[in-house]
């Protein structure tokens, strides 16, 4: 199996409802362990050695989001006599639509930008990023919607490989910009 395909099923989306899920996957060190079983599962041990935190700070962090149908056991397996729980996504993709939070999504906006601006202004490493406005029916605008997660889809299943993660940050949204009639 490709390095870059969970080894475990999970679902393609799935739609936050809940404040909570929002305050849960948007804490950074949840959104870092998050963005770590999205290639494999984990345990415990796994994702605090990777992270360079103890393992009761990431037993923390995993319980937050298995409280709230982010991650789950997929397996265990029997490690010198004591069983270790591998966890998992619930989802490939997490649609935060149904549970804005204007300032939990700003801080997380605000910390890719500070991702995007840390890279050494000398590297000429690929990267852009844009803001546009257009006035569209919402018959189209959902068809950009699908192209969107065609697109992101596509992004997630690209090969593993190389020295560097890039991250892929996208949005569609309506707006009450005024416009000329």
């Amino acid at each position: 199996m490709p390095d870059h395909v969970p080894d475990y099923e999970l679902e393609d989306v799935l739609r936050l409802e809940r404040p909570e899920q929002m305050a849960a996957i948007f804490d950074e060190t949840r959104n870092l362990i998050i963005g770590l079983l999205n290639d494999r599962a984990a345990t415990v041990s796994q994702i605090a050695e990777t992270l360079g935190k103890p393992k009761g700070t990431v037993g923390y962090h995993m319980k937050i989001l298995e409280d709230n149908g982010l991650v789950r056991v997929v397996r265990t397996e029997k490690v010198r006599a004591v069983e270790a729980k591998y966890y998992g996504r619930t989802a490939r993709t997490f649609d935060l639509s149904g549970a804005v939070d204007a300032e939990l999504v700003g801080v997380h906006i605000a910390r890719a930008i500070e991702e995007m601006a840390a890279n050494e202004p000398n590297l000429d490493l690929p990267g852009m990023s844009t803001v546009r406005y257009v006035r569209i029916p919402e018959e189209r605008a959902r068809e950009w919607q699908e192209k969107l997660v065609a697109l992101v889809n596509e992004f997630l299943e690209e090969p593993r490989g190389g020295d560097r993660v890039y991250g892929l940050m996208v949005a569609l949204f309506p707006t009450q910009r005024p416009y000329i009639k």
